[in-house]
């Protein structure tokens, strides 16, 4: 039964991965202005360049034959070649992947903080203001795009990653909220305080271990929270990771380039949601 619980996640990523490479591809063929690329729109060149840069996108039309070929490929740890860059994909992830994961990696954990930072007085406080307040705060957030919020914040000079931050900080903050606020009504803590202990003891010892589970199922979405907002926020700011590199690769149509793309942002996507999937057996059972 456990070794079906973990493979049947591991099916999921490969067959979602498999698929959205594919449906990248589908994509970009039936695109306005497929079949013709930005050098053969160059009337500088000759009728031979011109002729060889579209055979070299010869072998795209086909997107079943194409894709067969990529994912041989694939499998020998090729990636492909992206025409736009004139550089091999592989490398191209391996400079953009890094400046991604650092904005990801700082929004989750600055949007946690503030998510805890709301959520917890929220729930111990029977303050309407406050609970009013705090709930305002993170609808707002949640109702703002995050292509907006990164161009209010490049206009006004702020740190842009803090834009990641505060697209996962709403939905940290209501569950969180919901969460604490069910846990404290349970008998065990009830009982607790009816003893006197302090409430951070409470919190700490009772509360927290609690709701581990749910929270690290979170987590998991959290990241795919923000690495959508991150791909968008990267094109506003013209920030060096893989929303921009996406962004040009779109209006390059450079297929290998953002098939390559839609596999890894599908992998880590449909890993982080599984990952919370498998939790999901704790995170909807009885809580103590």
């Amino acid at each position: 039964m456990l070794k079906r619980r973990f493979l049947q996640p591991l099916i999921t990523v490969f067959l979602t991965a498999i698929l959205g490479g594919l449906l990248g591809a589908t994509l970009v063929r039936i695109a306005p202005g497929a079949g013709t690329s930005g050098e053969e729109l160059n009337f500088q060149l000759s009728p031979e360049s011109r002729e060889f840069y579209r055979a070299l996108h010869a072998g795209e039309q086909n997107v079943l034959s194409f894709y067969g070929y990529y994912l041989a490929a694939l499998v020998k740890g090729d990636l492909g070649y992206s025409l736009l860059f004139q550089r091999p994909v592989r490398e191209l992830l391996k400079e953009r992947l890094p400046v991604t994961a650092a904005q990801i990696f700082f929004g989750v954990l600055v949007g946690w903080a503030l998510g805890f930072l709301f959520a917890v007085p929220a729930s111990l406080r029977s303050s309407t203001m406050y609970s009013s307040f705090s709930t305002l705060l993170s609808g707002l957030f949640l109702c703002i795009p995050s292509a907006v919020l990164a161009l209010l914040f490049l206009v006004c000079r702020l740190p842009v990653q803090l834009a990641i931050a505060l697209i996962v900080f709403p939905n940290v903050f209501r569950y969180l909220r919901n969460l604490l606020v069910r846990t404290y009504q349970m008998p065990y803590i009830v009982t607790a305080k009816a003893r006197g202990l302090s409430s951070a003891r409470i919190f700490l010892w009772h509360v927290l271990p609690n709701i581990a589970a749910p929270l690290i199922a979170l987590a998991g979405i959290s990241v795919s929270i923000a690495l959508g907002a991150a791909i968008p926020i990267e094109v506003v700011t013209d920030t060096p990771g893989i929303g921009q590199l996406a962004w040009r690769a779109a209006l390059g149509r450079d297929v290998p380039l953002l098939v390559g793309l839609t596999l890894i942002i599908a992998i880590i996507t449909v890993t982080a949601n599984s990952f919370s999937d498998l939790m999901a057996p704790v995170r909807t059972g009885d809580l103590r």
